[in-house]
């Protein structure tokens, strides 16, 4: 019986991790199309993506109170209707204001989730968290996968790209009331979640938000230019659309295989993800000097490098403490300063576009990016894990709560 609940449970987590992120993907091939209705300009396109991630990074930081509930699955059922009212709004957006409004009402439930629900999976498969982990990765990448496709799609069939951005609240239903039926509470916090001021205390939390953010700058930047980009070039809707969708499906493979991969060579995940960041290189370097040699293979590499980088990110921080509450605070936390950074991406690769008039800078900006988050790495050694995280293995006053 506990086998065949797990097993539910599992759906549930797919199902989830696939509302959060087709709201982002499904923009950048649609983006002539938003132009043309909405009138947003190059600065109003990024917002599209900045406001979600910067949402992203706000509500992570309330992570660790969040957690300290009696019963965070509220806030997932919530986070999910948040969802799919937003993507059912969007299928009558007619100008800009109200399609970032649309933007920030999905971005907020999207943060909620990714604020609450690593704890619940480490709490729910404490033996095995790391692949249960992977696995929503895979599915989180794999939604973005779904909205590059199928939104363009659907909007050049019907001819109204709206639907194109509607076409995919039916997810969100299903995953609502599969959540409303097999989320577990979350445990009587005893043992203790901490504030966000002892987290932020801690050296070792700004390493993770950094890291974390230097690499999910590189994927909102992506989502948002690529397929102006390419569109530049002579692409169509549908083409562009398809680059981000083996780019988020080579995520996806990624997100899953690496920790894989990585819990069965020992604990230190550090190769896993300089393997990852090399995949980026080459990616970016391929968007930035020979463009149009191999855009498939390019989009495949820098997908493969992303979705490792984000996965094995998240497990790592959920290895630095026992307890699966206060684990999944600091993962909470890593994630509100590393949305927020990588919320800067989008605009910045603009300002870069803007000054040169080409996006090529931008894509030599995240290969200098992706060498500084390899030598932030460097330092993630899992002999470090306790020490760097020494306050949390001790008992804290009430006070600190």
């Amino acid at each position: 019986m506990k086998g065949g609940k797990n097993y539910v449970f599992l759906i549930a987590v797919v199902l989830i991790a696939l509302n959060l992120r087709p709201f982002i993907a499904g923009v950048g091939p649609l983006t002539e199309d938003i132009r043309n209705t909405t009138g947003l300009g190059h600065h109003g396109i990024a917002l599209l993506t900045l406001i979600p991630m910067a949402l992203m990074g706000c509500v992570a930081f309330a992570g660790p109170f969040l957690l300290r509930l009696s019963d965070a699955r509220i806030f997932i059922i919530a986070a999910l209707v948040f969802i799919t009212i937003g993507t059912f709004m969007r299928l009558e957006v007619t100008t800009g204001p109200a399609l970032l409004g649309t933007a920030a009402l999905i971005g907020f439930g999207v943060a909620l989730v990714q604020a609450i629900f690593p704890g619940i999976i480490k709490q729910r498969f404490p033996a095995c968290f790391a692949s249960v982990m992977g696995l929503y990765s895979a599915m989180l990448l794999a939604g973005g996968a779904l909205g590059a496709q199928i939104s363009p799609f659907i909007a050049q069939l019907t001819g109204i790209w709206q639907i194109g951005f509607g076409a995919l609240a039916p997810l969100a239903i299903i995953a609502t009331l599969l959540a409303c039926l097999v989320l577990p509470n979350t445990v009587s916090p005893q043992s203790g979640t901490h504030s966000l001021r002892l987290f932020l205390s801690r050296p070792r939390t700004w390493l993770l938000m950094v890291a974390f953010g230097l690499v999910n700058g590189g994927y909102s930047s992506v989502i948002a230019w690529l397929a102006p980009y390419y569109q530049e070039m002579g692409w169509g809707v549908t083409a562009s659309g398809s680059l981000l969708a083996v780019m988020a499906l080579c995520q996806a493979v990624s997100a899953f295989v690496l920790p894989v991969l990585a819990q069965r060579c020992g604990a230190d995940r550090r190769p896993w993800l300089w393997l990852a960041l090399t995949f980026q290189l080459a990616g970016f370097a391929g968007f930035a000097f020979a463009p149009d040699a191999a855009p498939f293979v390019f989009v495949a590499l820098v997908g493969a490098g992303l979705g490792g980088c984000f996965s094995l990110l998240l497990v790592v921080a959920l290895e630095h403490l026992p307890d699966p509450l206060q684990a999944g605070a600091l993962s909470a936390v890593m994630q509100g300063g590393g949305f927020l950074l990588a919320a800067i991406s989008p605009v910045l690769v603009s300002g870069l576009y803007e000054q040169t008039g080409g996006f090529s800078a931008g894509w030599k900006w995240h290969m200098f990016v992706i060498a500084i988050a390899a030598i932030l790495t460097r330092r993630l050694d899992p002999e470090s894990y306790s020490p760097a995280m020494v306050l949390f293995s001790e008992s804290v006053s009430a006070s600190e709560l």
